[in-house]
């Protein structure tokens, strides 16, 4: 965007038909109140940039949670969305398509693994792997039926499912949405002890993010995914890796798990799956987890469409052979350079793997929204995760100069916090 940075340029001569104020009094008034959007009503987006109603623009570094890890409107994904929709978009799992085979042989083939069953949402393919190791205990490991039970780490962020709900940490998320869902041991997250504590002879699975991305960008300890791993493997279990967030370039990696060189019995794929057009989704794994799964008992009408199948193809191309990982990591270590500097009043912590970052600010300066609030009058997006943590996740598009104009942002808003709580 180069000169147009900032909040108060506009987009041509004329005022738009309908105002800001008035798209949100809009929306209030006509859809359920199950978010609480920042006061930005974005029009238009390109690359790293998006244009509001009236004509400002904010650089984006939420990237729509991963989903848009390669920028708004990419060439790329859009020609091979336009090639498809003058094609056909769906046929349901019916029949085949032309396009779900490419797609799921570059999905598997990017990770090593057999097999892929397409889903649409990521809490669908985290539902899938739920039904998928249930089935897997019962029928390979022999669990009594009905027994199965799965080891989730506290403070995930797994989806918004009922079933999903039932072993969350967060209140907002599953008070009120009662009866819970049974057959889950949830232990802290990065201690490898208590999962093994927990693992017994009816555990099918242990369901982990690599990073945990809601919870405001956390990472292990080094050796988390490499016990589990030998926990696994030693009690039987499956190890079933939920890279929805941060598979797919956001850590500098095609899976998060490659950091510890540790290989999951199944991965779960999502948002960026999509390059931000659709939602595309999938469980990726071995014949000898998903071969459970026979015709009738799971599935989707839209899972696999030829729309979905065509951009994901495209999203593995552009992953495999183009400078995306490359141009991630780069922007990775500008973060955690710049991010140094934060330290010191006002910030308690900040980490940082690949372009993801997790910031957390003294609560007594400021909540997590506040800083958002502040941010995005000063031309920038971001999303508070609980409390007082921001976390930034620019696209792979996003320019060295535009990403370091960005953090000048952040930092700006923390120095104008602590000099108010200075002169408070």
């Amino acid at each position: 965007m180069g000169d147009n940075r900032g909040p108060d340029r506009r987009v041509g001569d004329d005022d738009p038909a309908i105002s800001t104020t008035d798209h949100i009094g809009l929306a209030e008034t006509h859809s359920a109140h199950n978010y609480d959007p920042l006061p930005v009503v974005i029009a238009e987006g390109e690359g790293a940039w998006v244009t509001d109603v009236e004509g400002r623009h904010y650089l984006d570094l939420l990237a729509g949670y991963s989903a848009l890890n390669f920028g708004h409107r990419n060439p790329e994904l859009l020609a091979a969305a336009q090639w498809q929709l003058g094609r056909v978009t769906l046929t349901s799992r019916a029949f085949y398509n032309d396009r779900f085979a490419p797609f799921v042989t570059a999905l598997s083939g990017m990770v090593g693994k057999d097999q892929v069953l397409p889903m649409n949402t990521g809490a669908e393919a985290v539902e899938t792997a739920i039904k998928v190791a249930r089935r897997w205990a019962y029928d390979v490991k022999g669990v009594p039926d009905g027994e199965a039970t799965i080891v989730v780490a506290g403070g995930n962020f797994h989806g918004r499912t009922t079933t999903i709900i039932s072993f969350s940490e967060d209140p907002e998320a599953y008070t009120g949405f009662g009866p819970y869902t049974p057959g889950f041991r949830t232990v802290p997250y990065g201690d490898a002890d208590a999962v093994e504590a927990a693992v017994g002879p009816t555990t099918a699975a242990v369901l982990v993010e690599p990073v945990q991305g809601e919870a405001g960008v956390l990472v292990p300890p080094p050796d988390y995914l490499p016990r589990l791993r030998e926990i696994c493997d030693r009690e039987r279990v499956l190890l079933i890796a939920d890279e929805v967030q941060s598979g797919l370039g956001r850590t500098g990696t095609i899976a998060a798990c490659e950091h510890t060189g540790v290989e999951p019995d199944a991965y779960l794929f999502g948002k960026a799956l999509g390059g931000g057009v659709l939602p595309v989704s999938a469980m990726v794994a071995n014949e000898e987890v998903l071969g459970v799964v026979r015709p009738g008992q799971h599935g989707s009408t839209f899972g696999g469409n030829p729309l979905a199948g065509a951009l994901g193809s495209t999203v593995v191309r552009m992953l495999r052979e183009g400078p995306y990982l490359a141009d991630a990591r780069a922007l990775g270590e500008v973060m955690r350079t710049r991010l140094k500097e934060f330290g010191g009043a006002g910030v308690l912590a900040t980490r940082t793997i690949g372009p993801w970052a997790g910031i957390d600010v003294d609560p007594s300066l400021a909540s997590g929204r506040e800083l958002c609030e502040r941010l995005a009058a000063r031309g920038v997006l971001a999303k508070e995760a609980h409390g007082s943590t921001i976390r930034l996740s620019p696209p792979f598009v996003v320019s060295e100069e535009d990403l370091n104009w960005g953090l000048d942002q952040v930092a700006a808003v923390l120095t104008d916090l602590r000099a108010s709580a200075g002169s408070a």
